[in-house]
């Protein structure tokens, strides 16, 4: 830290955060990739643009700094402070070892914001944090809001679930967590991705009304699709699906290629398939098997694996040769970018029925739901998308509609609001806004 940066955090720490508003809020993030690098640039921008007497400290990895600072301006720099994690605070943040993460990111927060002398402080991931929280650990009086990615308490109430036993008792333990973590004093504010919840913890928990919805933001760049545009490879006449991303396990690659070889024989001719991106190197020997068994099985059947990273402008290119989005989750909880990718260009997803995925796909006609845990429901769906057209599960209207709620300024402006606002203005704020 620079003489000039602890004179400003000395000075900013002599104005308690319960003497007025809040002008300084410390963000701290530990990864460096995915969703967290474009939520970051979000704040940046929007702080930057922000009125003078409000300053964001932006507490990331090493790696990131070089990034976030590159792209500010001098004058932006008195508003956006990037502040670098050592390197034992991050190693202690990311450990697999979940609980000792959870209590380092306690610490790590709580010691910056008497460093920087913010006044309180966002995580843009809150879901670990839920056990400190719980236990009443507080930030010294200053208060804090954070984003929960994965709360599944309520979904029994959205749609089809029938939990296994290991769901039960994760949605037991969350719901004790939950129920004490609203009890802190410290805690603000608790930012849902599911628009779902904040109702549902209104009704269920005291001080429920900290609960608000946040919009997962899209991010700019895929240009929108003209009703009457089809994928490049219909030309061929075949209708084009695509999977993207890091390919997991979880993210249904090994199912999908299951499936792919339950396709009825005399529809193979008219499917094409581009899986791209980065395969875990765990899965690469059980995908090269199975590609070479759908050969075998369905020469017909166009198929193409893509095995690196992709740039944007390149995903860009890509999602808008194809008919279809494939997201053949596995009992995901939570929200994805898949489903913005898919909205803004105005193309159907396949996905899974199960949770807020499902649910959002079906309130904004947004695609295709189905099983996707099961190979044959999942071909199923490939074939339904086939024989009555991609076109027929998805309603432009209510997508474009779905992804202008979803503005990178908008997600900015709620968490700086979050830390701003007492929990009976955000939680009546959070009722007029609810689906």
């Amino acid at each position: 830290m620079t003489e000039s940066f602890a004179r400003r955090a000395r000075a900013e720490a002599a104005t308690p955060a319960s003497s007025g508003a809040i002008r300084h809020i410390l963000v701290l993030e530990t990864d460096a990739e995915g969703h967290p690098r474009e939520w970051l640039e979000h704040l940046a921008a929007f702080a930057a643009g922000a009125p003078q007497q409000l300053v964001v400290s932006l507490l990331v990895a090493a790696d990131m700094c070089v990034h976030l600072t590159a792209g500010l301006s001098a004058a932006d720099r008195d508003k956006v402070r990037v502040v670098p994690l050592r390197a034992l605070e991050r190693w202690l943040c990311t450990r697999r070892f979940l609980t000792l993460a959870a209590f380092a990111r306690w610490w790590v927060m709580r010691r910056y914001l008497r460093r920087t002398g913010a006044q309180a402080g966002h995580f843009l991931s809150l879901d670990l944090l839920c056990v400190p929280l719980a236990l009443g650990l507080g930030m010294g009086g200053k208060p804090v809001s954070g984003i929960l990615f994965r709360p599944s308490v309520h979904y029994a109430g959205i749609g089809p679930y029938r939990p296994s036993l290991p769901e039960r008792m994760r949605d037991l333990r969350k719901t004790v967590l939950y129920r004490l973590m609203l009890l802190n004093r410290d805690v603000r504010a608790v930012l849902s991705l599911d628009p779902y919840f904040p109702d549902y913890a209104r009704r269920r928990y005291r001080h429920g009304g900290k609960v608000q919805a946040i919009p997962d933001p899209a991010y700019p760049g895929v240009s929108r699709r003209g009703p009457d545009a089809a994928g490049a490879a219909t030309s061929t006449g075949r209708i084009s699906f695509v999977l993207f991303g890091y390919l997991t396990e979880r993210k249904g690659l090994l199912v999908l290629l299951d499936a792919l070889d339950r396709i009825n024989p005399a529809l193979s001719s008219r499917i094409a398939i581009t899986v791209a991106g980065r395969i875990d190197p765990a899965l690469r020997q059980q995908v090269a098997e199975r590609v070479r068994r759908i050969g075998d099985l369905r020469p017909a059947l166009s198929l193409r694996v893509d095995d690196r990273w992709l740039p944007a402008d390149e995903l860009d290119s890509l999602i808008l040769a194809n008919d279809v989005v494939l997201a053949p989750y596995q009992r995901f909880v939570g929200s994805s970018g898949v489903l913005l990718w898919a909205a803004r260009a105005g193309l159907p997803l396949l996905t899974q029925d199960f949770g807020l995925l499902g649910r959002l796909v079906r309130d904004h006609k947004l695609g295709l739901t189905a099983d996707t845990t099961d190979p044959d429901s999942l071909a199923a769906g490939i074939e339904r998308m086939v024989t009555e057209g991609p076109r027929s599960f998805v309603e432009p209207v209510a997508a474009r509609s779905f992804v202008a709620d979803r503005t990178p300024h908008d997600f900015a402006s709620m968490v700086i609001r979050s830390l701003q606002c007492g929990e009976r203005q955000c939680g009546e704020r959070d009722a007029m806004n609810a689906p």
